[in-house]
């Protein structure tokens, strides 16, 4: 069976707020700039044997990686995207290299094997080993087949809505969600999420499958809290990629379609990643249904 493709959710937010202000938008999350958010955690979790997680279902609930705490900053700045396809590259490649830095870090602390994602950021169609791209409506997916992150150079800018280049969070979200799906992969997570998207009903995978997104964007928010110093969130930054993140929700899709999450939990997961950046708030797979809707 060839490997499903992780995607982003590529929706596009035109014409989802309208003339909604930043402060009403942050209203609708019921979130605070910078504060509150969703816990990631409800406690309670299975208990496990003092050699740690075995299983596969073990290394999603009780991955490692949850008791590292928080990712070391590695003082990453990302380059100005101007409007070119090489510039948005530039961009990319940076920010991908902190990401490893960052995660190769993290692997460190809690013992596990770590090797560094590929990347094929994409400007013409193409194949790789979970399909054709680009697909229709997304700009960016993880293929774990051969461990490699693909992005659109210009799709990720026209699945945006048009936000502007200068909102450099709303697209390195993007590469760093990307690139939380390799950690789950290399964490021995993903297994244990596709295995139940492969053997359950529809309500089982599509839970499965949110519950990986959500995970993801947890990730990506941590990240980029954590770079705060460096990769400065002033509000203008942070209500726009919150924006984005907020009309990426599947609410309105029919049930057998909802996988990745409705607005509010698909921007929730960043903030309480980007607010609490202990990866222990990052645990989607303890929290009740309700948080991963």
């Amino acid at each position: 069976m060839r490997p499903p493709p992780r995607r982003s959710a590529g929706g596009t937010i035109a014409g989802i707020f309208g003339g909604l202000t930043s402060v009403v938008v942050l209203a609708i999350l019921g979130l605070s700039l910078y504060g509150g958010g969703q816990s990631g955690s409800t406690g309670g979790g299975p208990s496990i044997s003092s050699g740690g997680p075995t299983t596969p279902r073990e290394k999603a609930t009780n991955s490692k990686l949850y008791k590292t705490g928080a990712l070391t900053p590695v003082s990453c700045r990302l380059p100005r995207i101007v409007p070119s396809a090489e510039s948005m590259r530039t961009f990319m490649n940076t920010l991908s290299d902190c990401l490893d830095t960052s995660w190769s870090k993290q692997f460190a602390k809690a013992g596990i094997p770590f090797d560094k994602p590929n990347r094929v950021f994409w400007l013409e169609p193409g194949h790789s080993p979970c399909g054709t791209y680009p697909a229709p409506g997304a700009s960016a997916f993880y293929c774990p087949a051969n461990n490699t992150m693909y992005v659109g150079l210009q799709n990720v800018v026209e699945t945006s809505g048009g936000e502007p280049l200068s909102h450099y969070a709303v697209y390195a979200r993007v590469i760093a969600h990307e690139y939380g799906h390799h950690v789950q992969d290399r964490a021995g997570i993903l297994l244990y999420g596709d295995r139940q998207m492969e053997t359950g009903d529809t309500a089982t995978r599509t839970e499965a499958s949110r519950r990986i997104e959500l995970q993801a964007q947890c990730f990506a928010g941590a990240f980029l809290g954590t770079e705060r110093s460096t990769l400065p969130m002033t509000r203008e930054q942070y209500v726009a990629m919150i924006t984005d993140v907020r009309g990426r929700g599947d609410e309105h899709q029919p049930p057998d379609k909802r996988d990745h999450g409705s607005g509010r939990h698909y921007a929730g997961w960043v903030i309480t990643g980007f607010n609490g950046r202990n990866l222990t708030v990052c645990n989607t797979w303890i929290v009740s249904p309700a948080k991963v809707s």
